[in-house]
């Protein structure tokens, strides 16, 4: 078991890595376009994940250097009691061991969550798609590297190339100790992990996000949200898949034309119900099922809502967890459907694109959880900690 490293060395490989990454940004740049050349999918979100560009080196470069700056989430203590017998009780925070990260062709989680992790005090597995296998190499060497430098063992982030048999095997008899796993990817990875696991898994969920135009909307707001969270990011889990639009919206159709024309801009297919159908340039969908589905592309369904109760049923039926926004002018309303509406993260007049860990203030994330244990939404470095009872006496007995 590797001891727990201190808070100065764990900052100190972080701001390595961020030295390395801006040393070696070229050569990661060259080694991730192997990558991408040898992708032979057609999953356009995939694809878009993989990609590593001098835009990409810089978050990552942001995430550990930000990272480095944050408190120890480790031994913060978060309850003291003094028992009647003189005993001193505490609870504090306390890393989880190791915690094995499954993820799908993003290079950037293998800086960005490892390092969180690793801020925790966890040693760190990586399993990384096949798919991006150059590009994760790279940057795990540069792990090392800065481990090394800094006179702790390489064994603190460990990447392990295992094909899909290996990696069942691992999960259902893991050869070394696991406490938590973290799958990043879609429905099929996710899905895979929590049926093979011997341990605890956290659940990144799918999307699925809808946006309800309520009748007293900001259309302006409204047109604005729906296109952002569409078309700024199709393969974020934060993109906007469902629009439910009131039914008693005054100025409806012209409304939706104007909707529409905006997102066939960005070439985004439109599908509509019986009621939004009839508008040209929305196609009929064939079943209702597709208000289960998470897109990620260019897609989007436009359907018809009675109210803000109907509106509630709905995504509590058909949404992934994860998003919601009303767009409304009145507080009573926007109110009733945030409390109501069972999503991880609910917005009022905003975009859904905002569930992200750097964008709501805990200045990165290891994934977004759609479970609603041990922590819903974006998962901090304060989140990615157990608790642990330190009890102080001088001879007491029970």
């Amino acid at each position: 078991m590797n001891t727990l490293l201190s808070i100065e060395t764990r900052n100190a490989v972080l701001l390595r890595m961020a030295e390395l990454l801006e040393q070696e940004r070229k050569a990661i740049i060259a080694i991730n376009k192997t990558d991408l050349d040898s992708y032979d999918g057609d999953d356009i979100s995939m694809f878009d994940r993989l990609k590593v560009d001098d835009s990409k080196v810089d978050e990552m470069k942001r995430a550990v250097t930000h990272l480095a700056s944050q408190d120890d989430p480790v031994g913060v203590e978060r309850f003291s009691f003094k028992h009647e017998n003189g005993m001193q009780v505490y609870n504090k925070t306390a890393s989880f061991g190791t915690i094995l990260i499954i993820y799908e062709s993003r290079p950037d989680v293998t800086v960005e969550a490892a390092g969180i992790a690793f801020k925790s005090g966890n040693k760190i597995l990586l399993k990384g798609g096949k798919e991006s296998l150059r590009s994760n190499l790279k940057i795990v060497e540069l792990w090392h590297q800065a481990l090394k430098e800094q006179g702790a063992s390489t064994d603190w982030v460990e990447y392990l190339q295992f094909n899909r048999t290996e990696t069942q095997a691992f999960l259902e008899k893991p050869t070394q100790r696991v406490d938590l796993i973290v799958p990043r990817g879609g429905e099929r990875l996710i899905a895979f992990v929590k049926r093979h696991a011997a341990c605890p898994v956290i659940v990144s969920g799918r999307g699925n996000n809808f946006v309800y135009v309520h009748k007293e909307a900001d259309l302006d707001i409204a047109t604005d949200v729906i296109v952002n969270g569409k078309t700024a990011k199709i393969s974020a889990c934060n993109a906007v898949d469902k629009v439910l639009i009131d039914a008693n919206l005054p100025n409806k159709d012209e409304f939706v034309e104007t909707l529409i024309s905006k997102l066939k801009s960005f070439s985004v297919e439109i599908l509509g119900d019986e009621a939004t159908s009839q508008i040209d340039g929305v196609s009929k969908y064939e079943s209702n099922d597709i208000w289960y589905e998470e897109f990620l592309d260019y897609k989007i369904v436009i359907g018809e809502i009675g109210s803000n109760e109907d509106a509630i049923g709905k995504i509590n039926t058909y949404s992934g967890g994860h998003s919601s926004s009303i767009i409304t002018t009145n507080e009573t309303e926007a109110q009733t459907f945030m409390a109501n509406v069972d999503t991880a993260a609910v917005y009022h007049n905003a975009s859904t694109r905002f569930t992200d860990g750097g964008q709501l203030g805990l200045g990165g994330e290891l994934a977004i959880s759609t479970d609603k244990l041990h922590q819903r939404g974006p998962i901090g470095l304060q989140h990615l900690v157990t608790n642990k009872w330190y009890v102080h006496g001088n001879g007491q007995i029970r």
